[in-house]
């Protein structure tokens, strides 16, 4: 049995109105068969984390080497809780622009160092003591495009500009001096999500940039952030979640290095609308 081409479109389009729901013969709108949460424009999504730091920090100065100083094994910092803040836009379906901020700080009012250090060029004896203020500033700028998007599930890839801004001082009776590194490292990555129940969902998210030693006389980087989280959404405008995040970070600018590294748990929520 033959059917001519024009007919074709009609035949499409009567189909289509037969099994249209009776709700939308009516005028109702139909119901989205989306996962609970996945319903909104602007997601504000706030944690704390309590991660295991791992900090080693070298400054040269006046042509004399620094030493590599442990800030935890030389100075004595210890696991604290900061706040983390996301903000996420989404203009389509697929196409999200995020904003992240995470301020982190250590202070040690006073340490007893077994060791001489030599920081920016100046010694520091084991005889006195120390204290100690390090502030790290993380932002990250990014773009996100989901170019598989399901109503349980995702996968899509992340474009992002990294901006750590590191300042380290050290102090005692006779001196003090400081370091301040800061700069944007771009990044791309991958981030996937999906639904176990309509309303509890697993995200995987791995963003990363490794720039070799040689590109750059003067400037070094590498930077490796992986974040595996769950959520519960009790609405579609409100969740709470539990995540396990990491940062790896080294760079090195013209005499200074550092590698900064924080892994550890975190809990927190988010808002939608």
């Amino acid at each position: 049995m033959r059917i001519s081409a024009a007919a074709v479109p009609v035949i499409c389009l009567a189909a289509s109105l037969l099994a249209a729901p009776a709700s939308a013969q009516y005028g109702a709108k139909p119901e989205s068969d989306r996962a609970t949460g996945e319903n909104y424009h602007v997601e504000v999504a706030g944690a704390l984390w309590r991660p295991t730091p791992d900090i080693a920090i070298t400054s040269e100065a006046l042509g004399i080497i620094g030493s590599k100083i442990d800030f935890v094994k030389d100075l004595g910092i210890e696991k604290s809780t900061f706040t983390q803040l996301r903000v996420v836009l989404r203009p389509s379906t697929k196409s999200k622009f995020r904003f992240e901020y995470t301020p982190i700080s250590y202070e040690v009012p006073s340490a007893i160092l077994k060791r001489t250090l030599i920081f920016n060029g100046i010694s520091y004896p084991i005889a006195l003591p120390v204290s100690t203020d390090l502030k790290w500033r993380a932002y990250r700028f990014g773009y996100e495009y989901d170019f598989v998007y399901r109503n349980r599930g995702f996968a899509g890839f992340v474009l992002e500009a990294k901006y750590t801004d590191v300042e380290a001082t050290l102090a005692n009776v006779i001196d003090t001096e400081f370091v301040h590194p800061r700069g944007p490292v771009p990044a791309v990555g991958f981030i996937g999500r999906g639904y176990v129940v309509p309303n509890i969902s697993i995200t995987g998210e791995f963003t990363f940039f490794p720039l070799p030693q040689d590109t750059f006389d003067r400037y070094n980087a590498k930077y490796y952030d992986f974040d595996l989280y769950g959520t519960v959404n009790f609405t579609d405008h409100f969740g709470a979640q539990v995540g396990y995040r990491s940062f790896d970070v080294f760079y090195h600018i013209d005499k200074d290095e550092g590698a900064l590294t924080l892994r550890g748990l975190y809990f927190g929520g988010a808002a939608r609308f």
